[in-house]
């Protein structure tokens, strides 16, 4: 368990959104795209709402899946589909369709063994971890489509200091991966989301999953004839 404990920190916002910001300034750098880094961030923000957005729906309104035993979308999960590609890119750049596609399905299989992390440590269901992995998939996908592909040998017309920068933006992503891994503190995001939910719906009290299969196990039972 303590394995799975380890693997599911590595889809925690804290460490996944610096890193991104990183990973988006490098992509501008070594592509000369500012427009891909921007639409990348974009992407990850609108897919970020619409992962608050399920959550809080089912905090504050009830509003989720009982039958699919859905109660929002996994932040952890999303975020590693969306981020974690693009990061390995930016770690290990490769100059081949075949190598590209090797980098992108490595940061996908990451993103999906922390999304088996997610159900072991019980803290999100399968239908739950799924829609995370579509939804990111789906941002990578789009920023993958419409990246412009790398200028081959660009460096001899770039300056050095872009150059300069393109080599060291990496070494800056591998080293707050590292560093925050280890020992930036646990951060609860669900209690942060439960207090936002409960302040805009006005409850005072937030929908639970055990509520939500409780009244579903009431709709689905035998109306007792009476004796």
């Amino acid at each position: 368990m303590f394995f799975w404990h380890l693997v599911t920190r590595l889809g925690e916002a804290q460490i996944l959104l610096p890193a991104a910001m990183l990973a988006a300034v490098s992509c501008a750098m070594r592509h000369r795209s500012w427009r891909t880094a921007c639409w990348w961030l974009v992407l990850l923000a609108s897919a970020t709402l619409l992962t608050l957005a399920s959550k809080l729906a089912f905090i504050g309104w009830g509003l989720g899946w009982a039958e699919l035993d859905f109660t929002g979308v996994s932040g952890h999960t999303m975020l590693a589909a969306a981020l974690y590609p693009l990061l390995l890119a930016a770690l290990i750049p490769a100059r081949t369709p075949a190598g590209r596609r090797c980098v992108v399905g490595l940061g996908i299989g990451l993103a999906l063994l922390i999304g088996v992390s997610r159900v072991v440590v019980g803290v999100h269901s399968w239908s739950e971890v799924l829609a995370g992995l579509a939804l990111g998939a789906m941002v990578t996908a789009a920023v993958m489509v419409g990246r412009p592909a790398a200028r081959e040998r660009s460096g001899l017309s770039s300056s050095a200091g872009s150059s300069m920068g393109a080599l060291l933006m990496p070494l800056l992503i591998a080293a707050w991966l590292t560093v925050t891994f280890a020992s930036a503190p646990l951060f609860s995001s669900h209690a942060v989301v439960t207090r936002l939910s409960l302040t805009l719906a006005g409850h005072a009290t937030a929908h639970t999953r055990a509520g939500m299969l409780r009244a579903m196990e009431r709709r689905n039972s035998p109306v007792d004839s009476g004796a």
